[in-house]
């Protein structure tokens, strides 16, 4: 995830190439729930899918309240990578989460090429 959202974009670059603003990202969802990695995300409506966050100040009890409901209509939300569940109401379900193309990761400052 990028830490910021201004971006060089390239003309009809699709979801997840080279130059293209959005990246998916696939959570694969169980009955007990997957933390969603940290980030910002817009979600589609997905089937058997619910995004929770977790509401309670016990980390070791959490509250798990719905932020997006079953095959719901598009939702944005920010996960820290704890707070946050992608939880299936079937055995398990994947998850397309889409956000900001945050390019190659770098080895290092001011490597030579």
């Amino acid at each position: 995830m990028s830490l910021s959202v201004a971006k060089i974009i390239l003309a009809n670059a699709a979801t997840n190439t080279a130059g293209a603003y959005f990246q998916n990202t696939v959570v694969a969802a169980t009955s007990s729930g997957v933390t969603v990695p940290a980030g910002l995300y817009q979600l589609l409506p997905t089937t058997n899918v619910v995004i929770q966050m977790n509401t309670s100040t016990n980390i070791a009890s959490p509250t798990w309240v719905n932020l997006a409901a079953v095959n719901t209509g598009v939702c944005l939300f920010i996960s820290d990578g704890t707070n946050v569940q992608a939880l299936s109401t079937n055995t398990s379900a994947n998850v397309t989460l889409y956000s900001i193309n945050g390019g190659s990761n770098v080895s290092g400052t001011y490597n030579n090429v």
